[in-house]
C-alpha cells in the first residue's frame, strides 16, 4: 500500500484519472468496481456512494499528451487500432453501466457537477479538479452496510499506466507491452478503501520519473555550460597571456628609445661643445630648437606607436623600429678652419668657409663657464644676486635678477642715486636697475665706478662723431665686342683699399664699422643706347642676411636717351643705416638689350672725387628714413607726392605727416635730404619750360621754400628729377615737395623698388651739426667765354657759428665759404642758365693757406643744352673733411661756346652741411 503526504496528493490530482472507480447507476441498480453491488439507483446516483464527487474521467488532451481512446481500465497506445479509430471518427464509446444515450448524458451531467456543499474551508477555495475528496458520511438507518464489508472488498486493479508511461519514452528503453515489448515487469496494486486513498501511486511514479528526467537534463545542460565556462576561461588566459607578452615587447620598445634619446642628447652635448661661437645665446637657441624639434618627433612617433601596439595582438619589432634622427638630419661634418687660431680665438665654423674670431669677454655681473677653446667659444652665466644675498635689497623689498644686475622694486630713483646698489654695482638710470660695474682687468682706469656711472677702462680715447671718404668710379673693361650691359654693370669704385672705417676690394665698398652713411655720386655719361640708362646704388648685407633677403636698391636716377651725342650728368644720392660686413656699389642698368657696352657707353673721367660718403656715429643721435613715392600718377600742372616709409632708425623722431604728404620732424636739428622722382613726360612744352622740384618747410602752418632744382624736359622720352640740401627744422616743422610742370605738358610719375622714385634723408641734433644756405648774387656773374672762373653767392639762410659765406671787405668776399670749425662737411649745388658750350664743368675747389691743401674737391660735367630747351641744368653733391679756417669755392667752365646767363632764383642754389668731429 503507498500513502502521499497532502501536499504531494493536491499537485497529483490533475494527472489523476480514477475511471476504474466511477460509480454510476446501470439500470435499477448501481454498478463499481464491484459487479456485485446490490444498492439501487436514485437518478444517476448511488446512494451512500463513496464519494460525493462525481467521477473524474482522464482526459488527455487537457494535460498535454496524446490523445487515447478510454475502454475499460487500458489506455490506448497512440499507434494502436482503438486511438486509430479514434481519430477516424469512431461511434462514442459509452461509459460502463450506461446502455443508452441518456444514461451517458446524467453521468456527464453528475461529472461537471461543481457541488460545494460538502467542502470545508479553504477546499472551498480550490477549484473543483484539484479540491480535496469529500469523505463519506456515516450511514445511520436502514440500507447501511457495515464497515467489515467495505473492509472487504476485493483490490482494484489499475492499468499499469507506469509501463504505458515509458512506452511513450522509447528512449528509456522499455517499449509498451501493447505494441508487442516485454512487459516492464512491476505490477502496481493497491487496495483501495472507498473514501480514504485518493491518488493511485503510478501517478506518483509518473511525476516521479518526469522530475528525474528533468533532473538528468538539467544536469546535462549544467556539464555543457560548464564545458562552455572553461573553454571561455581558456581562452581569456590565452588572450591575458598575449596582452602580457605584448606589454613586455612595449616596454621593451620604449627601452630601446629612452637609449636612442640619450644617444641623441650625448650628440648634443657634443654638438654643442664643438659648434659654439661669439654669439653664444643665438647658436644655443638654435642648436636648442634644432634638438626639441627632434626630441618633439620623437615623442609625438612613441605615442602614435604605444597608441597603435595596443591594437593589434602580436607586433612585429623589426618591422616597427622607431628611427630617431637619422644621419641625414645631422648637419654636415665638420670643417677645419684654413688656418691655425690664436691663443685667444676659436674657430667659427658657423661662416663659410670657417674663419678663426676673438674669443668673448665675459660681460660685467656674469661669471666664467668653460674657457675658450680652439674649437668654441667662452661661456658665461648672469650672477643671480638675489639668489646669493637674499638682503640685498632689503627685508621687506622684492628683488628681480637681471641680465648683469639686479633690480630693487618700489626702491626710488633717488635711494639709487646715493648708493643704494652698493659696491661694485652702479645704477642704471636709462634700465632702472642696478648693474654690476665694468671690471677692467689690469687695464688702466680712465673713470671709476661710481653710484651712477660705470667704470671706464683705458686711456681716454677721441671719440669720432663724423668721418668723410671719396674714390673715382670707372667702367670694368669689355669682355667682349658685344657685351651688353642689361641688367646690370657693376661700376669700379677706386679708393684707398682700407682704413678702419671700411674697405675697398673688387671694384665695392665693406663697412666695418656701424652707423649711418649719407652716399653721394657725381656721373657723367655719353651713350647712344636705344633707351634710357639707370646709374643706382645698391646696399648687400652681410653673407648671411643676403643668402635671406638679398641686397635692396638705395636710389636710382634716369638717364634719357638724347637726341645727339653729348654728356649727360647726374647725381645719385642716399642715406642708410650700415652695420659691419654691409657692403655698397654702384650699378648702371638698360631696360633692353640693345646697349653695347664698347661701343655705346663713354664715361667722362673727372679730376676729383666722383663718389664720396659722411659717415655718422650713433653717437651723434642721428636718425635716418627712408620713403617710397606713389606709383603710377598722372599729373598735368603741380605734383606734391605723397609718401609710404620703408624703413626708420627712430619713429619717434621722424615721422610722417596726417596726408602722408610731409616729413615731420620732433625735435630742432638739421636734416640733409635727397628726392628722387621718375617721371615720363609728353609734349613740346615739357621740353622747352621743363620741370622744377620744390623743398618747402612748413613751420606753425606756413611754408617757405627751402630750395629747388630745375630739369630740362624731355618728349616721349623716361628721365628724373633730383633735389639735395641740408635745412634747419624746429621742433614740430614739417618737409615737403612738390613737383611743377607746364599746363600743356602730360607727365606720367611712376616708380619701383630699384629707388628711381625715394625719399632720403638723415636728422642731426643741433648740437652737433649746422647748415648753410645761399644762391648766385644777382650781380658779379661770370658770362661769354667762361673759363674756371668763379661764382659770387648772396646768403639766403640763418648765419652758422661754423660756417659762413666771406663778408664784402674780406678776401674772396662773397665767393668763398669759409669753415670756423674742424668736421666734415656735405655740399650740394645747384645750377640753371642758358649756354651754348660743348662741355660745361663745375667744380668745388678748396682753397690752400690754413685750410688745408688746395684742389678740387668734387667735379661734374654736362653736355650741350638739349634741343628746343630754353634752359639747362647742372649740379654736383660731395662730402670731405674741413679744419678750422678752411675755404671753398665754386668754378664754371664753359668749353668750346658761351654761358650767356645764370638763374640767381628758381632753379639755382647752394647747401652746405656742416657736422662735429
Amino acid at each position: 500500500m503507498m500513502f502521499l503526504s497532502t501536499p504531494v496528493l493536491l499537485l497529483l490530482l490533475p494527472w489523476i484519472s480514477p475511471p476504474a472507480l466511477a460509480e454510476v447507476c446501470r439500470g435499477t441498480y448501481c454498478h463499481g468496481a464491484d459487479p456485485g453491488d446490490p444498492r439501487p439507483c436514485t437518478g444517476a446516483r448511488c446512494p451512500g456512494s463513496r464519494s460525493s464527487r462525481p467521477p473524474r474521467q482522464h482526459d488527455p488532451t487537457t494535460h498535454g499528451r496524446a490523445a487515447h481512446v478510454v475502454a475499460g481500465r487500458h489506455h490506448a497506445h497512440p499507434g494502436s487500432p482503438v486511438a486509430a479509430a479514434a481519430r477516424m471518427g469512431a461511434p462514442e464509446v459509452l461509459p460502463a453501466g450506461c446502455p443508452d444515450a441518456q444514461c451517458a448524458a446524467a453521468a456527464k451531467q453528475s461529472q461537471a457537477s461543481n457541488d460545494t456543499r460538502d467542502c470545508r474551508g479553504i477546499e472551498c477555495s480550490l477549484p473543483p479538479r484539484i479540491r480535496p475528496a469529500v469523505r463519506a458520511r456515516s450511514c445511520v438507518g436502514e440500507g447501511c452496510g457495515s464497515e467489515e464489508g467495505a473492509s472487504q472488498l476485493p483490490p482494484v486493479r489499475l492499468s499499469d499506466r507506469a509501463a504505458q508511461f515509458l512506452g511513450d519514452f522509447p528512449e528509456l528503453g522499455y517499449p509498451s507491452s501493447e505494441l508487442g515489448g516485454a512487459p516492464l515487469g512491476v505490477q502496481l496494486t493497491c487496495d483501495i478503501k472507498p473514501g480514504e486513498n485518493e491518488v493511485p501511486s503510478e501517478d506518483a511514479l509518473i511525476l516521479h520519473l518526469q522530475l528525474a528526467k528533468g533532473q538528468e537534463k538539467l544536469v546535462e545542460a549544467l556539464r555543457a555550460q560548464q564545458t562552455v565556462i572553461r573553454d571561455l576561461q581558456q581562452k581569456l588566459a590565452d588572450q591575458q597571456e598575449a596582452l602580457l607578452s605584448q606589454q613586455m615587447e612595449i616596454l621593451d620598445q620604449q627601452r630601446r628609445m629612452y637609449e636612442q634619446m640619450d644617444v641623441v642628447k650625448a650628440q648634443y652635448g657634443l654638438l654643442s661643445d664643438t659648434v659654439k661661437q661669439v654669439s653664444f645665446q643665438g647658436l644655443q637657441g638654435e642648436l636648442q630648437s634644432y634638438f626639441e624639434s627632434h626630441l618633439a618627433g620623437l615623442q609625438s612617433q612613441a605615442r602614435s606607436h604605444l597608441q597603435k601596439s595596443y591594437a593589434v595582438h602580436k607586433m612585429d619589432m623589426d618591422s616597427k623600429a622607431v628611427d630617431v634622427v637619422g644621419e641625414a638630419h645631422f648637419p654636415q661634418p665638420l670643417l677645419a678652419c684654413p688656418s691655425a687660431c690664436g691663443r685667444e680665438e676659436f674657430c667659427d665654423f658657423q661662416r663659410d668657409p670657417p674663419q678663426c674670431h676673438k674669443c668673448t669677454m665675459c660681460p660685467p655681473g656674469f661669471f666664467l663657464i668653460s674657457q675658450c677653446s680652439p674649437t668654441a667659444d667662452r661661456m658665461c652665466q648672469d650672477r643671480d644676486e638675489c639668489l646669493e644675498v637674499p638682503s640685498i635689497c632689503g627685508e621687506r623689498v622684492k628683488c628681480l635678477n637681471t641680465p648683469g644686475g639686479f633690480r630693487c622694486l618700489g626702491v626710488s630713483e633717488r635711494e639709487a642715486v646715493r648708493g643704494f646698489c652698493g659696491p661694485d654695482y652702479f645704477y642704471n638710470q636709462e634700465l632702472q636697475e642696478c648693474q654690476a660695474c665694468t671690471d677692467c682687468a689690469g687695464e688702466p682706469v680712465s673713470a671709476p665706478c661710481t653710484a651712477i656711472t660705470d667704470c671706464v677702462c683705458g686711456q681716454p680715447a677721441q671719440v669720432r662723431l663724423s668721418r668723410s671718404w671719396g674714390a673715382s668710379v670707372g667702367v670694368p673693361p669689355a669682355r667682349s665686342s658685344g657685351g651688353h650691359i642689361f641688367p646690370g654693370l657693376q661700376l669700379n669704385i677706386r679708393g684707398k683699399e682700407k682704413i678702419d672705417l671700411l674697405s675697398n676690394e673688387a671694384g665695392q665698398v665693406t663697412f666695418l664699422q656701424h652707423g649711418l652713411v649719407w652716399l653721394d655720386h657725381n656721373f657723367a655719361i655719353k651713350h647712344s643706347c636705344r633707351n634710357f640708362l639707370q646709374v643706382g646704388m645698391r646696399l648687400n648685407g652681410s653673407q648671411e642676411e643676403e643668402e635671406e633677403e638679398g641686397g635692396r636698391d638705395l636710389s636710382g636716377v634716369r638717364i634719357e636717351q638724347p637726341d645727339g651725342k653729348y654728356f649727360q650728368g647726374v647725381s645719385v644720392s642716399s642715406g642708410v643705416e650700415v652695420e659691419p660686413d654691409h657692403t655698397f656699389a654702384l650699378l648702371l642698368r638698360s631696360p633692353n638689350q640693345h646697349c653695347n657696352q664698347s661701343k655705346d657707353l663713354h664715361l667722362y673721367d673727372v679730376a676729383a672725387p666722383s663718389v664720396s660718403l659722411l659717415w655718422l656715429s650713433h653717437d651723434t643721435g642721428a636718425v635716418a628714413m627712408t620713403a617710397q613715392m606713389s606709383l603710377l600718377t598722372h599729373y598735368q600742372t603741380s605734383y606734391r607726392p605723397t609718401f609710404r616709409v620703408t624703413s626708420v632708425s627712430d619713429p619717434y623722431m621722424v615721422t610722417l605727416t596726417h596726408d602722408n604728404r610731409g616729413v615731420r620732424f620732433t625735435e630742432s636739428g638739421v636734416v640733409k635730404f635727397v628726392l628722387q622722382q621718375a617721371l615720363y613726360s609728353m609734349g613740346h612744352t615739357c621740353v622747352r619750360e621743363g620741370f622744377s622740384l620744390i623743398a618747402y618747410v612748413n613751420r606753425n602752418g606756413t611754408s617757405q621754400e627751402a630750395m629747388q632744382a630745375f630739369k630740362a624736359g624731355v618728349n616721349y622720352r623716361d628721365t628724373s628729377i633730383t633735389l639735395s640740401g641740408a635745412v634747419s627744422v624746429a621742433g614740430g616743422d614739417a618737409l615737403g615737395f612738390e613737383i611743377t610742370s607746364p599746363a600743356q605738358c602730360n607727365v606720367r610719375y611712376f616708380g619701383d623698388s630699384s629707388g628711381i622714385s625715394v625719399l632720403s634723408l638723415i636728422w642731426l641734433p643741433s648740437a652737433v651739426s649746422s647748415a648753410l644756405s645761399a644762391t648766385v648774387s644777382r650781380t658779379g656773374l661770370p658770362s661769354g667765354a667762361v673759363r674756371n672762373k668763379p661764382l659770387s653767392f648772396q646768403q639766403i639762410g640763418a648765419d652758422a657759428p661754423q660756417v659762413g659765406l666771406a663778408r664784402p671787405g674780406e678776401p674772396s668776399s662773397r665767393r668763398n665759404f669759409i669753415f670756423h670749425q674742424k668736421g666734415t662737411a656735405n655740399v650740394a649745388l645747384d645750377l640753371k642758365l642758358i649756354h651754348s658750350c660743348n662741355i660745361v664743368k663745375v667744380t668745388l675747389q678748396r682753397a690752400g693757406g690754413r685750410g688745408g691743401q688746395a684742389g678740387p674737391v668734387a667735379q661734374q660735367v654736362s653736355g650741350a643744352m638739349p634741343e628746343g630747351s630754353e634752359w639747362a641744368s647742372i649740379g654736383l653733391r660731395a662730402s670731405f673733411p674741413v679744419q678750422n679756417s678752411t675755404s671753398v669755392y665754386v668754378t664754371l667752365d664753359c668749353i668750346r661756346g658761351r654761358v650767356n646767363q645764370i638763374a640767381h632764383e628758381g632753379g639755382t642754389n647752394i647747401s652746405i652741411l656742416w657736422v662735429a668731429v
